[in-house]
């Protein structure tokens, strides 16, 4: 066969192999992340009338919203080292059955102290699901695609917040229901399907492609080779996890740190855009809801049409750069703008939300393999994550100062900037495959 007809035949096979996992993987996946994203920022919908019931002030809150992210942080590696070790099908079960339950428990709060407590503890159960995931996509997909497949996994997010709002509002006129808060139907309602789609995922979810039945002898065998064949150049495929290897690679740390600011930027948009909204004018829960996702709409437009471009690494750093620069720009048009041009900003900025988040975490996989790249993409997530903690902690602080919710925006706009400038630094190293074709090229 010439190499023009092997290409071809690859070409085919890789269409073939990759329909199979999005159709047989990816709605799945989604549909657990969209229920892990509801239960960990549903307390944005249902800030205000928590706030009167328990006593919290902006800055309580906003210090609540946050500690969820300060033990999600610490449990992301050995989360993920654990992932590695027992298999995704398992560990991912466990974090649904632990995180639903502590959710639905978020009911039962009765101060600043328990609901600090409780964010404490919900973020501790849900740790390690969003970098175990990233990982078990490398299970499956190249390089080329994969971008693609964590832009599609990140919709869960933008379908979070799009349904998440509106429903989110509809539960709290629940309020009085069988002497129930309508917060408090709300946790409970929406705590209890994470548990129950646990026990699914344990019995359809593949550990790897050599488990998925749906998969061909020829499926399993091109992704087997598509890997292999990207294998980070010079990096051991049973590199152990090290600390000082990740802290050392000045390319790593920079992306950590562009990392952080997208979820200061992220967070802060998602705990404080329905008080901003409210700050335009009087308006009942469920129309709160309904105006809040739609700068969710444009990010779920965002990440489905746009990652699947980040397929080299100049395109991927091109995204990059132009997706931090867009969000800045739409933050200061959210800033300044009134109800429809400040919506409308928003909506620009949050539309390159989840294309910067599926490049951003490409980057491990072209720096490190094994048990490395699981502690990496643990590392990463941990270290960026924080953002969701400094970012709402100073949007309460700024909003209680200043008495406006939106005074936090220019902050995360400085921050945006920074990453923009960041996002121009970043560089791909290349792959053994890429090596290969240069020195064939010679």
């Amino acid at each position: 066969m010439s190499n023009v007809q092997s290409k071809v035949a690859s070409l085919g096979q890789a269409a073939i192999t990759n329909a199979k996992i999005y159709k047989h993987l990816m709605p799945l996946l989604i549909i657990v992340y969209i229920i892990s994203f509801i239960d960990r920022t549903n307390i944005g919908i249902a800030r205000a009338s928590m706030s009167i019931d328990l006593g919290l002030s902006a800055t309580a809150y906003g210090l609540g919203a946050g500690l969820f992210f300060l033990t999600y942080s610490t449990m992301e590696i050995p989360s993920n080292l654990i992932m590695a070790r027992v298999g995704a099908r398992f560990w991912i079960t466990r974090i649904m059955i632990t995180w639903g339950l502590i959710s639905a428990g978020m009911a039962f709060v009765t101060g600043p102290i328990s609901f600090y407590v409780m964010r404490l503890l919900l973020g501790a159960a849900e740790a390690g699901l969003y970098p175990g995931i990233i990982l078990y996509l490398t299970y499956w997909f190249g390089r080329e695609e994969r971008a693609r497949a964590v832009g599609m996994f990140l919709l869960g997010v933008c379908i979070a917040n799009i349904v998440g709002a509106p429903l989110g509002g509809a539960l709290l006129m629940l309020d009085g229901v069988a002497g129930l808060h309508g917060w408090q139907w709300m946790f409970i309602v929406e705590g209890i399907p994470a548990i129950i789609l646990a026990f699914y995922v344990y019995a359809v979810l593949p550990d790897k492609p050599r488990d998925a039945k749906w998969l061909t002898p020829d499926d399993v065998s091109y992704i087997e080779t598509k890997l292999a064949a990207e294998q980070p150049a010079g990096v051991d495929k049973n590199q152990k996890f090290s600390f000082k290897t990740a802290f050392t690679n000045k390319t790593f740390l920079l992306v950590v740190a562009i990392y952080f600011t997208h979820q200061i930027a992220v967070y802060s948009l998602t705990y404080f855009l329905p008080s901003i909204i409210r700050s335009y004018g009087e308006m009942g829960t469920f129309t709160l809801g309904l105006l809040t996702a739609i700068p969710w709409i444009a990010a779920a437009l965002g990440g489905f049409f746009l990652p699947k471009y980040a397929n080299t690494a100049k395109r991927s750093q091109m995204m990059l750069v132009s997706g931090f620069m867009s969000m800045a720009i739409g933050f200061v048009i959210g800033a300044l703008g009134g109800p429809v041009l400040g919506l409308i900003g928003f909506c620009i900025g949050a539309s390159m939300f989840f294309v910067v988040q599926s490049i951003i975490f490409t980057y491990p996989a072209t720096l490190m393999s094994g048990n490395m790249l699981a502690g990496g993409l643990g590392l990463l997530a941990c270290l960026g994550i924080t953002g969701g903690f400094f970012g709402p902690y100073v949007f309460g602080l700024l909003e209680d100062k200043t008495g406006s919710p939106s005074a936090g925006l220019w902050f995360a706009v400085i921050l945006l900037v920074c990453a923009t400038i960041g996002a121009a630094m970043v560089k791909q190293p290349p792959s053994a495959k890429d090596n290969n074709r240069a020195e064939a090229e010679k």
